[in-house]
């Protein structure tokens, strides 16, 4: 959210012609005898590529990924659901604005399935449209009857906790990070390879971005780090770490880790400008099908451009301002739904250094000797 013939052996043939010398005593020359040498030469393979994580870009030798449904669950982001258990294990992670502009997750789950993951929490009426084209299953927790209808009419297999059975539990207290995550509505959490079990379509999971190949670059203008502008308390800063090649993710100064204390820390971060809230989160929808403007993130750049999305059943292409697609560096990403005011005011950029040139100049400044004076 992609088998070589041999190459042709060569029969080079040398033919050398052996004359017989002639002698003295009136004998007859022999006749000349042809000798043919074969020489084949050797034949060479080309191994294929080792098998990508369709969400991801990033290899999957044991081609696990692509043999599973989505897994895709909604997680909460109240102070009170801090630190989400298995938030780090996904490979995309939509953000978007729920009633009272606070935010939620839509995490998808494919080529790492964690064995917990949660708080799980209500359905939202855009839920549907984001999934639509991925199906799999999506874990959720109740709804206002209009968001439930949608999901349970999607192209996904739907489960809330009364389906789930053992694939979701309520969390004792003594055994999550958050005290407030063994009280309701924070305490459901669900397992994952049990909720993978319930079984989807399509599989394997289309792709959702193009991404860099080898000896590709992303061109864009360099960024320190941007903060998305919701409300307070749901205010991600995405500061570029060149050393792992990530945009770190934090609330101010402090950095939003889940469970296991992993910093959250995408490889992409995409920004999607989009149409709010009709006549709320709640009862209306985000709107993820159409157009708009997109703000795209990787390798420590950022290019802007737009997103488009036809109808619901495709997936969203991201394109350039010339109209070509954005290819994004293989790895993680989150998605942040940013809707405009007054649940959203903008992105804010602070630039960073111009990158080093990548070529020697041609002409080089003649170079000057001094030669020591004479005493």
């Amino acid at each position: 959210m992609r088998l070589r013939r041999s190459a042709p052996f060569v029969l080079p043939v040398l033919i050398a012609l052996v004359a017989a010398s002639c002698g003295g005593g009136g004998s007859s020359a022999s006749k000349p005898k042809a000798t043919t040498t074969t020489t084949v030469a050797p034949t060479t393979t080309t191994a294929p590529p080792p098998p990508t994580a369709p969400l991801t870009g990033l290899p999957d030798p044991g081609n696990a990924a692509s043999q599973r449904p989505l897994l895709s669950a909604k997680i909460e982001n109240t102070p009170e659901a801090r630190p989400q258990t298995g938030l780090d294990a996904a490979d995309v992670v939509y953000e978007q604005v729920a009633e009272g502009g606070i935010t939620r997750f839509i995490a998808l789950f494919n080529s790492n399935i964690p064995d917990t993951l949660g708080p799980i929490r209500s359905t939202r009426a855009m839920d549907a449209d984001v999934i639509w084209p991925l199906g799999g299953v999506f874990a959720y927790s109740g709804g206002i009857p209009q968001s439930v209808a949608l999901i349970q009419n999607s192209t996904a297999n739907a489960v809330d906790e009364t389906a789930a059975g053992d694939a979701m539990f309520r969390a004792k207290c003594g055994t999550v990070p958050n005290p407030a995550q063994c009280r309701a509505p924070h305490n459901l959490f669900g397992r994952g390879p049990a909720l993978v079990a319930k079984g989807g379509k399509p599989v394997p999971v289309p792709a959702l971005f193009q991404y860099l190949t080898a000896g590709e670059a992303f061109n864009g203008n360099p960024v320190a780090n941007f903060t998305v502008d919701f409300i307070t308390g749901y205010r991600p800063t995405y500061t570029w770490d060149a050393a792992s090649k990530t945009w770190l993710r934090s609330y101010g100064l402090f950095p939003f880790k889940a469970a296991s204390d992993q910093q959250i820390a995408p490889a992409n971060v995409i920004v999607q400008l989009v149409g709010c809230c009709v006549p709320s989160p709640e009862a209306g929808s985000n709107v993820v099908v159409g157009s708009g403007t997109a703000l795209i993130f990787s390798d420590g750049k950022v290019v802007q451009g737009t997103w488009s999305r036809p109808t619901r059943d495709q997936i969203t292409q991201f394109l350039d301002p010339n109209g070509q697609p954005v290819k994004l560096t293989p790895g993680k990403t989150w998605v942040e739904f940013l809707p405009t005011p007054p649940f959203g005011l903008g992105t804010e950029i602070t630039p960073g250094p111009p990158a080093p040139p990548t070529t020697v100049p041609t002409t080089l400044p003649p170079t000057t000797t001094t030669k020591p004076k004479k005493k």
